[in-house]
């Protein structure tokens, strides 16, 4: 998820140098990676379209783990400040929590969360939901929400899977 300028810095080579070794070696630019991550994964997906999760699903293996990420943009943000309001958070954690379920239709039942910190426009939100316990329809599934190396959000959903009688 690293951009040439960032894994340039983090190496400690130029720019061009890090373009010209990952030409090298056949790893296309971030842009190709994430879109080509995100083509895979949304061929997994089941319980919602690609246009209803909040954020771009980068990877998925379905009843066990997802991730997700979510660029933020100024719309995002309070009025006055440039910190990020809370319910896009949530939404990402959510929506990844329902895409990470192996069925057609999946709900939050109900969680349990805390906020840890807070994103800012131009953060990138990097949210990771793991599949836990699963009983009679229901599962428990974790997400930890993170910018950079700071968490800032972790939360508990428990989902249920609706059969075709119920919708």
């Amino acid at each position: 998820m690293a951009t040439d300028r960032e894994l340039a810095a983090l190496l400690g080579v130029s720019v061009g140098t890090l373009r010209l070794d990952r030409a090298l070696m056949g790893v296309p630019e971030l842009r190709e990676r994430v879109r080509r991550m995100a083509q895979e994964a949304g061929s997994k997906l089941r319980s919602l379209s690609r246009s209803e999760i909040v954020g771009d699903l980068l990877e998925l293996e379905p009843n066990r783990w997802a991730l997700s990420v979510l660029r933020t943009t100024r719309e995002m943000a309070f009025r006055t400040t440039d910190i990020l309001w809370d319910h896009y958070i949530y939404a990402q954690a959510s929506s990844i929590a329902i895409a990470a379920i192996e069925a057609a239709v999946v709900i939050i039942d109900s969680m349990r969360g805390e906020y840890k910190g807070h994103a800012r426009i131009g953060d990138v939100l990097v949210a990771r939901a793991k599949v836990g316990v699963g009983r009679d329809n229901r599962y428990i599934v974790s997400v930890r929400t993170r910018v950079g190396e700071k968490e800032i959000f972790v939360g508990r959903f428990i989902t249920e899977v609706l059969d075709a009688e119920t919708t």
